[in-house]
């Protein structure tokens, strides 16, 4: 992880948001964030847990995936092997360019344009609803690193410290947590 990609900035290239339950999202002109719940008007927004395999296994628990997060690059990496996908196509709420979010620590903040502010909780762990949008899509963002290790690569989950409109050219500032760093695992 260098210091540049966590410390630096980045910019917001689109934000989106679905009030019903679908695997992909409309994009929008703007989104708004509301603290501690998440996206206004979609249909993971909620004190607690909102993704249905997440409510069947415990209907009560935190909802730690308020806002999720890819990175635009991922869909350059993608299109190198033949998957055209496009913001919003992975159910993310909002695509980002320039900052390494897989590479973030647990409880990094995220500044979001004037006033937005998330907290990352992890990693999104993808499933096979993947390969139902685009077939094979699913072995390209997850896969196994150098040592053997499952690397997942379709974004990041965060929570809504402070709320506020986020819009495609807004910003992304990080703010990484005090040290000792724990590496993003899956929630």
């Amino acid at each position: 992880m260098s210091a540049e990609s966590t410390t630096g900035t980045g910019i917001v290239t689109a934000v989106s948001s679905n009030g019903v339950y679908s695997f992909t999202k409309p994009n929008r002109d703007s989104i708004t964030l509301l603290a501690g719940l998440g996206v206004e008007g979609d249909v993971h927004a909620g004190v607690t847990v909102k993704h249905r395999s997440r409510v069947a296994q415990d209907p009560t628990a935190p909802n730690l995936r308020q806002v999720h997060l890819i990175h635009a690059e991922l869909f350059d990496e993608v299109a190198g092997a033949g998957f055209e996908v496009a913001p919003g196509d992975l159910g993310e709420n909002i695509t980002t360019r320039g900052v390494d979010l897989l590479g973030l620590p647990t409880g990094t903040r995220l500044h979001l344009g004037a006033e937005a502010v998330v907290e990352v909780t992890g990693l999104r762990n993808p499933c096979e609803q993947i390969n139902g949008f685009r077939h094979g899509l699913l072995k390209q963002v997850v896969g196994r690193d150098e040592n053997g290790q499952l690397v997942r690569k379709a974004g990041i989950m965060s929570v809504v410290v402070t709320g506020g409109e986020v819009r495609p050219g807004d910003a992304v500032r990080v703010e990484l947590p005090a040290a000792p760093h724990r590496p993003l695992e899956r929630v």
